[in-house]
This record gives C-alpha cells, structure tokens and sequence, in this order.
C-alpha cells in the first residue's frame, strides 16, 4: 500500500512538472498590439443619404509575363456605392414660404462614396501567383474599385437619390405643418470649354 501511494506521489509530481513545462514553452501565439489614436479633425456633416446600391463584382485578373507563367485570381467583390443630398448647401434663398405652401430648392444629388466592403468580398482562387499573390490581389482590387465607379457613374443612382429625396422631404415639411410642398433641384450650369 506505502508502495502505491509513492507510485501515485511520484507520477502526481512528473504530471505536475510536465503540465508546467508545457504551459510555459507552449507554442501558443500571442497578439499584442499598441495604439495611439488621435482625433486629426472633427467636420459637421450634412449629406441626407437617401440611396444605396450593393453591387457584386465576379473578376478574374490576370497578369502575363514573357517568362513566367500568368497569374490569375479570381475575386468576388462587393461594393456599396450611396447617393446623398448635401443639405449644407441649402441657404435661406433656397426656401420661399407662402402662408401654409413652401417652395424648396434643393442641391443635386451627388455620390456620396463608392466603397467596397472588403469583410464580405473573398478572394476565391489564385493560380501561379506563388510569390506575387498580394501584389496580384491588390491590383485586382484597384482595378475592381475602378470598374465599379465607372459602373456606377453610368448607373441611374443620381436619378433614384432625387426620387427618394422627393419621396422622403415632402413628407417631413407636410408634418411641419406646409399643406403644399414644393421641392425643385438646383439646375446645373455647364460650362463650354
């Protein structure tokens, strides 16, 4: 019995040594990271978003070499491209009331930002790009960044961003109390050169 106890003493002593040495010379990975964050500027902003557009881009890059072989990946992209309405450049002449009607000029609408959403895109394949894989997908990325903005440019994001604007200002002055509402868009002045 004194026997087994020493067994059971001696095998409970190495259990403990090995489960140190273990913990302390684990290959465990650490993450640390240190940050110093700053404020560089505080704007007031005035963009009524009244649009947004998720586009899905399908592309396949690649890049040719006279002595390698080409290099492709393929990428599924998404993007969010938002029309707005800066409500900054709306100043007191832009309103006219007239007892219970109001007349408003409103600014065009604008792009307010094209982005793609790199948490929901995925690089989906890569062939022989071995060493040049993160110069290959960062040029794919810019030249699908490049394509979406030519996309949405020609899109009718513009003519929706008014609609909704129309469809969502009206509502707001008739709460204030305007029977009759009247919303117009600035018109654009082009320049011959």
């Amino acid at each position: 019995m004194v026997r087994l106890i020493r067994i059971i003493i001696i095998l409970a002593v190495i259990g403990f040594i090995a489960w140190l040495v273990t913990s302390k010379w684990s290959l465990k990975t650490t993450v640390e990271s240190k940050h110093q964050l700053l404020v560089d500027r505080v704007e007031a902003m005035g963009k009524l978003e009244l649009v947004k557009y998720r586009i899905s881009d399908v592309l396949e890059h690649k890049n040719k070499t006279p002595f390698l072989p080409d290099a492709s990946v393929l990428l599924i992209i998404k993007a969010d491209a938002v029309g707005c309405i800066d409500l900054t450049k709306i100043k007191s002449e832009h309103i006219q009331v007239y007892g219970d009607s109001a007349v408003v000029q409103l600014p065009q609408p604008e792009i307010c930002y094209i982005k793609i959403d790199h948490k929901a895109s995925r690089v989906y394949d890569t062939k022989m790009a071995f060493f040049r894989e993160a110069d290959l997908v960062d040029e794919a990325y810019k030249s699908a960044e490049q394509q979406i903005y030519n996309e949405v440019r020609k899109s009718d994001i513009l003519q929706q961003t008014r609609s909704n604007a129309l469809h969502v200002l009206a509502p707001i002055l008739k709460g204030l109390g305007y029977n009759k509402v009247t919303l117009t868009f600035e018109q654009k002045i082009f320049e011959k050169h």
